[in-house]
C-alpha cells in the first residue's frame, strides 16, 4: 500500500537534485575506473580498446544497479526519490486500468470513486513535486468535481491510501 505524504516541493527538488548529483558522480567515477582498469589488463598499448571501454561503462551500470536497489535504496538522501518513484508507480497502476475506472465511476462504484479520488490527489502532488503547473488548472476542475460527487453520495474524500483491493475490483467489476 502506498500513502501519499505531504511535501515541500522546493526542499524535494533540492533533494533530488542532490541525490541525482551524486548517483552520477558515483558512476562516473565507476565507468571511468573499470574502463581505466579494463583497458590496462585487457587492452593492448596504442591498439583499438573502445570495446574494454564500452565493458567497463557496461560493468559500471551493473555495478550501479546493485548499488541502487541493496545500499542507496533505503538511504535518507534517496528518500524523495524513492517516494517519487512510488507515486509515479502507483499512479501507473490506476492509469493502466482507468477505462475501467472511470466507466465504474459513472456507475458511482465506491471502489472507483476513492480510486480515481487518489488518482487525483496524487497526480496534484506530482505536479507540484515537478513543478508542472500547465496541466494543473484541467486537474483542479476536475478533481472539485470528483470530491462533490463523492461528498452527495457520502464517500469519504480523504483517500491519501491506494488500496490494491481497490484495483482489483475495479477489475473484477469490468469483467
Amino acid at each position: 500500500m502506498f500513502e501519499i505524504q505531504p511535501m515541500n516541493a522546493d526542499i524535494y527538488r533540492q533533494q533530488t537534485r542532490r541525490s541525482t548529483l551524486i548517483i552520477a558522480l558515483i558512476f562516473l567515477v565507476l565507468a571511468l575506473a573499470f574502463s581505466t582498469v579494463a583497458v590496462a589488463v585487457f587492452g593492448e598499448p596504442g591498439g583499438d580498446n573502445l570495446r574494454f571501454n564500452i565493458g567497463g561503462v557496461f560493468a559500471a551500470v551493473l555495478v550501479m544497479a546493485a548499488l541502487m536497489r541493496k545500499v542507496f535504496w533505503t538511504r535518507q538522501w534517496m528518500a524523495p526519490a524513492v517516494y517519487s518513484w512510488q507515486l509515479k508507480r502507483s499512479l501507473m497502476s490506476v492509469t493502466n486500468v482507468m477505462h475501467h475506472v472511470t466507466a465504474a465511476v459513472e456507475k458511482d462504484d465506491p471502489s472507483a470513486m476513492k480510486l480515481l479520488r487518489f488518482y487525483h490527489l496524487g497526480l496534484s502532488q506530482m505536479h507540484q513535486l515537478d513543478g508542472n503547473s500547465s496541466d494543473h488548472g484541467q486537474l483542479h476542475r476536475e478533481m472539485e468535481q470528483h470530491k462533490a460527487r463523492m461528498e452527495a453520495l457520502g464517500i469519504d474524500t480523504e483517500q491519501t491510501t491506494l488500496d490494491p483491493a481497490w484495483l482489483e475490483a475495479v477489475k473484477q467489476g469490468a469483467r
